[in-house]
């Protein structure tokens, strides 16, 4: 059973930053995307950005243009979310997701394996 762990998540004031990590374990099959997904209580789970895992190609919700940064390192299996100029509204669960076979990045039933979160919280 393959496995993600998120891990980086945690409280800062706006403005500030942080850098999430997705460490892979255990896992199986091909390899297509790695991509990060948020939920606020009572909201959708939406998408935040995903990087193809073959070339590096990176595509991000117009929410977090221009602030968020992912990438990945194929070799360790990890993969990254570098968040800068964090704003209220970013306060979710951020989920790590993983898709093996070419698929709608934005669509979070696209993606075959999850992990459990980690919280981002931004005070004003």
């Amino acid at each position: 059973q393959a496995r993600l762990v998120e891990s980086g998540g945690g409280t800062v004031q706006a403005g500030g930053s942080l850098r999430l990590s997705c460490k892979a374990s255990n896992r199986h099959g091909s390899s297509y995307a790695r991509a990060w997904f948020r939920q606020a209580p009572g909201k959708e789970r939406e998408f935040v950005a995903a990087v193809i895992w073959s070339n590096g190609n990176a595509y991000y919700a117009d929410s977090v243009k221009g602030r968020f940064i992912i990438s990945r390192d194929v070799a360790q299996d990890m993969g990254y979310l570098q968040m800068n100029n964090l704003k209220v509204e970013d306060t979710a669960l951020y989920y790590c997701a993983h898709r093996q076979y070419p698929g709608q990045l934005i669509l979070s039933t696209e993606y075959e394996h999850w992990g459990q979160g980690t919280q981002v919280t931004v005070s004003s």
